[in-house]
């Protein structure tokens, strides 16, 4: 007797089981279907981005998707509207990274945009501008607000198919613009750079009058480094605008161009470094132009070389009258010293790892 009403009691509650899912399946089925039926009320579009400056705007979006009667959801039963086909135009546009649509309970369509991010504006030899985002996808300028990105001058070509150099030039351009605007203090110096016609890059800080040399787009890290130092161990101590060009592209090194044409004052070099932020960084010292001092001493050497004057040779005439020789005095002519050559090229300053001090008190003695 127990035997059975166990087992009725087991087939009773599965039956009921099978009867709650029935049910919870019909419930779902009839929900689907009448929010199939039930027509979009409205389009809600939200942003997604790092600040709340946009370049595009919520009138934008919806009339991607309004424009065309066929399309536009609004009003139409939400099981007839083709949500994959929205996302898919939404995506046309040229500021729109991503975007994701849903219904909710409200029967509202719910459109969630993902902006591109601008790392670099770029103006061409033809005055063409666009942007161009982490990716090195182009992005036309906007009329309603301007990003504050680096500004790169020069780029050699308006054609949107790039041959492999200017793609190059490119990704450097995006490397370079997303190293700035990741770094306080570079973003705040650094608002435009010039693309030399040897895909070189070079730009005027916004402190200091000088220009900056950095080569090509690689070793951005290392590059800025080093010009942070020589800003902190040199310039702070020979002056800002003595230098009217600074070059950091060389290896471990920054080479720098006088403005006055002085020749540059001889370094003090010790076995001592110091530590900035964890590297090895050191002071300016300044190197010699020595071309003068050697066009110098080549003068010197030639002079001292000269043969001198030979004497004068008696006349065959005062010989046979036996005219007695008169001693011919030797005249004795005092060196001059070639005077020393003009640099053809300013005089140049270089900083290099390894020194810690620089004696900058006495100016070197022209020769």
């Amino acid at each position: 007797m127990s035997k059975t009403t166990n087992i009725l009691k087991k087939l009773g509650i599965a039956t009921l089981w099978v009867g709650v899912m029935t049910g919870f399946v019909i419930l779902l089925v009839a929900a689907n279907n009448v929010k199939d039926e039930s027509k979009c009320k409205k389009i809600i579009v939200k942003f997604e981005g790092k600040d709340d400056n946009f370049f595009i705007e919520t009138k934008d979006i919806k009339s991607l998707i309004t424009k065309d009667k066929s399309i536009n959801p609004v009003g139409k039963p939400i099981g007839s509207i083709n949500v994959a086909q929205l996302e898919k135009l939404i995506d046309t546009d040229p500021w729109v990274k991503n975007s994701e649509l849903y219904f909710d309970n409200q029967q509202q369509l719910n459109i969630k945009i993902k902006q591109r991010e601008p790392v670099a504006r770029v103006f061409t030899f033809t005055g063409n501008s666009f942007y161009l985002d982490e990716t090195g996808e182009r992005i036309p300028v906007s009329t309603r607000y301007a990003a504050k990105v680096p500004v790169f001058t020069g780029f050699p070509t308006d054609a949107e198919k790039l041959q492999q150099a200017d793609s190059l030039l490119t990704a450097q351009i995006v490397d370079l613009g997303t190293y700035i605007n990741g770094n306080a203090f570079w973003s705040a110096q650094v608002e435009q750079l010039m693309i030399t016609p040897d895909h070189k890059f070079e730009f005027i800080p916004q402190l200091g009058d000088h220009i900056i040399a950095i080569g090509d787009g690689t070793g951005i890290d290392k590059k800025f480094t080093k010009l942070l130092a020589f800003y902190k161990e040199g310039l702070n101590k020979v002056g800002w605008n003595n230098y009217s060009r600074i070059n950091v592209a060389f290896e471990d090194q920054v080479v720098c161009t006088r403005k006055d044409g002085v020749a540059p004052l001889q370094p003090v070099i010790t076995s001592d470094s110091v530590k900035v932020n964890g590297a090895d960084e050191v002071p300016v010292y300044e190197n010699n132009d020595s071309a003068s001092a050697v066009t110098s001493k080549k003068a010197e050497a030639v002079a001292a070389e000269k043969p001198k004057p030979a004497a004068a040779k008696p006349s065959t005439e005062s010989k046979a009258k036996g005219v007695k020789k008169e001693p011919v005095k030797k005249e004795v002519k005092k060196k001059e010293k070639a005077p020393a050559e003009k640099p053809k090229q300013q005089p140049k300053a270089v900083y290099k790892p390894g020194n810690k001090s620089v004696n900058t008190s006495k100016k070197q003695k022209t020769p």
